[in-house]
């Protein structure tokens, strides 16, 4: 298993419009392969700071599978209009 850390840098103002539009991008990427679950976490210090950890099966299900899908566009078209700059993800194997 695999979890991805994605960090969001949201414009000023946009906290609960990005929270709200985030459950429909989590109907969305929930629906590609290997997706397990996540968790959505806002920043205390830094309210414009969130981080989604996400549970894949493999590394590839998301590089791959979800990155290089319609879904994934999906996503983005959904989530972008908040974003302050493009998120970055990393991924960690769990030990």
């Amino acid at each position: 298993m695999i979890l991805e850390i994605a960090t969001f840098d949201i414009k000023e103002g946009h906290q609960t419009a990005f929270e709200q539009t985030f459950q429909a991008a989590e109907a969305v990427v929930s629906r590609s392969k290997g997706f397990i679950g996540l968790k959505f976490h806002q920043c205390i210090e830094i309210p414009t700071k969130y981080k989604v950890l996400i549970h894949w099966q493999t590394l590839e299900d998301h590089t791959i599978g979800f990155r290089q899908s319609a879904l994934f566009t999906e996503w983005r078209t959904v989530l972008s209009p908040h974003f302050n700059k493009a998120p970055v993800a990393e991924h960690f194997e769990i030990l």
